[in-house]
Parts: structure tokens; C-alpha cells; sequence
């Protein structure tokens, strides 16, 4: 009898514990993409992205996330454009040197996910909601992302002209656990 009640608070204290499991760390990897597109031939990557990611399957509710990309990490392929896309017509890499992202809340969304944070891209904070997905594997996994952000919204460039009203963004991370 006492073996049957030593072995269900095992079971018990097993099971909270379990469910009170924190969220995991994870690092960067150095393997990112951030590619955008504009419409037409306007389109490129941005190059270096640092940032925090505390991530729970199980309990969404419990994570952060927590990124930053340098403005002057853009790439085009074409230095010209890089030069216009960081002038104060565009981004304005001098005045705001980087796109902020800081989550709020993180919701499951039957396979996926969905963040709702705040952006902040060319001096103007926006609350955003956003899809992701986050393929576990091994010690790590890669979280991707595929939305788009209206130029208006952020200031970005005069209406019209060959870019699109929305850049779409797709972005995959590539993490492993601290």
C-alpha cells in the first residue's frame, strides 16, 4: 500500500513538474535568411540579425521573442540600391539604424503560430501579428515566416512608383538550444 502511494505522488510530482517545464532558450544561428521583395526587381536580404528567442511548444504563452536587424546589413546585390534603400527617403540607416521586433503574445494557431508584437521600422512603432511555424530537430529547429508589411504603415519611400504597397518578408531561423 505505502509502495502505491509512494509511486502516484512520484507520478504526481513527475506530471507538475512537466507542466511547469520552462521555455526553452535558443541561439541564432549563424544560417538566417531574411529575403524581401517589392515588386517588380526590388528585392534583397537583409544581412545580420541578432535577438533573443525563449520558445515553448507546449505553452506558447510562456515565450518571448525578441529581434533586431541592422539596417545596414542590406543587400540587393546592386550597391546603388543599397545606398537608396538606406537613405532617409527609405529606411534611413543613419537616423534608425534598426527594424525592432518585440513580442507580446504568442498564441497557438492549429499547426502554426501566430506573435503579436511591436515593430518598429523607420522611427514608427506598430503593433503587428504575425504567422510562424517552428519545425523542431535534434537541439535546435528553424522558425519560419512569411507576411508582408505595408510600406505607408512605416514611412517607407513616396507612394506609388515601382515598388510594391507591400514588401513581403519570408524569413527562416535556424536555432539550437542554449
Amino acid at each position: 500500500m505505502n509502495r502505491n502511494i509512494l509511486t502516484l505522488a512520484t507520478l504526481l510530482l513527475l506530471a507538475a513538474v512537466s507542466a511547469f517545464a520552462a521555455p526553452v532558450n535558443y541561439q541564432i544561428s549563424d544560417k538566417y535568411n531574411i529575403t524581401f521583395t517589392g515588386g517588380g526587381e526590388v528585392g534583397g536580404i537583409f544581412k545580420t540579425l541578432k535577438g533573443t528567442i525563449v520558445f515553448d511548444e507546449q505553452s506558447p504563452a510562456a515565450s518571448h521573442i525578441d529581434l533586431t536587424i541592422d539596417v545596414a546589413s542590406v543587400n540587393t546585390g546592386n550597391g546603388l540600391m543599397n545606398n537608396h534603400l538606406k537613405s532617409a527617403e527609405w529606411l534611413d540607416a543613419a537616423k534608425y539604424p534598426a527594424i525592432h521586433f518585440t513580442s507580446k503574445k504568442i498564441v497557438k494557431n492549429g499547426a502554426t503560430y501566430q506573435v503579436t508584437g511591436d515593430m518598429d521600422i523607420h522611427g514608427v512603432k506598430k503593433e503587428v501579428t504575425l504567422p510562424f511555424s517552428f519545425q523542431a530537430s535534434g537541439s535546435g529547429g528553424i522558425f519560419t515566416s512569411k507576411f508582408s508589411v505595408s510600406r505607408a504603415d512605416f514611412h517607407l519611400g513616396k507612394p506609388g512608383g515601382e515598388v510594391d504597397e507591400q514588401i513581403k518578408l519570408d524569413i527562416k531561423v535556424p536555432v539550437v538550444k542554449k
